[in-house]
């Protein structure tokens, strides 16, 4: 599998997502600068953590602008699968490329810690090795990590099966307790209509090896590997 991370002005998370790549895959993935308009064939495109272009406007709002999106836009409308984490879910709603925006958590803090998450589906290409129902514990380090969408998009991704992962607690009931941020529904990552394409708040790299001391991630990155060889 070839992957492809793309790197922008402030992100911190990419060399966490190329080793967790090249740990699945055996293959260093190719580091993209936001400044190319050309990206390397490619069976999976990953927006990685961190604070593009230090988050001026909003997050991921200048980062959606620049060259290198027009061609992840294009691949991912084409069934390239491409996979937003944290800042990369901001950059992907940014650029219309999923429903919904990321805003200020409901604490108005900075929040860095472990959460679970609860696996809504376990038949797409990001989370066969999950089960649906499997509480996973992820790494969350964000300040606007709140999704919100309106009622009618809540209702069409909640009706269509969009939702990838919640927030919940040990028994994976979801409750407002387990919610770290406020996001609508404890929705913690969703799909595009096709899913091919996969926005999370929670970090799946920063716990993909047992010296991280957990590898709940890890399962994302060989489920790609197994789909997508």
């Amino acid at each position: 599998m070839k992957a492809s991370v793309i790197v922008f002005p402030g992100s911190n998370c990419d060399r966490d997502a190329a080793v967790a790549l090249e740990t699945a895959t055996g293959n260093p993935p190719a580091m993209v600068w936001h400044g190319d308009s050309v990206i390397p064939a490619s069976d999976l495109i990953v927006l990685p953590g961190g604070f593009s272009y230090g988050d001026y406007l909003r997050s991921g709002a200048m980062a959606a602008h620049s060259p290198v999106m027009r061609e992840v836009v294009a691949l991912a409308r084409a069934g390239t699968p491409v996979l937003g984490i944290c800042n990369g879910f901001q950059v992907l709603t940014e650029s219309g490329l999923l429903p919904g925006v990321l805003m200020r958590n409901a604490t108005l803090k900075f929040i860095c810690r472990d959460v679970l998450l609860r696996v809504e589906r376990d038949d797409s290409i990001f989370t066969h090795r999950y089960q649906r129902g499997e509480v996973v514990r992820f790494p969350i380090a964000h300040k606007d990590g709140s999704y919100f969408a309106d009622q009618a998009t809540l209702q069409r991704l909640e009706g269509e099966g969009l939702v990838a992962f919640r927030y919940c607690d040990a028994a994976g009931e979801i409750t407002a307790d387990a919610n770290p941020n406020g996001s609508r529904n404890n929705i913690a990552g969703i799909y595009n209509d096709t899913g091919n394409v996969l926005g999370l708040m929670p970090h799946p790299e920063r716990l993909a090896d047992p010296v991280l001391s957990g590898t709940d991630g890890a399962k994302m990155f060989l489920s790609l590997v197994e789909t997508l060889h």
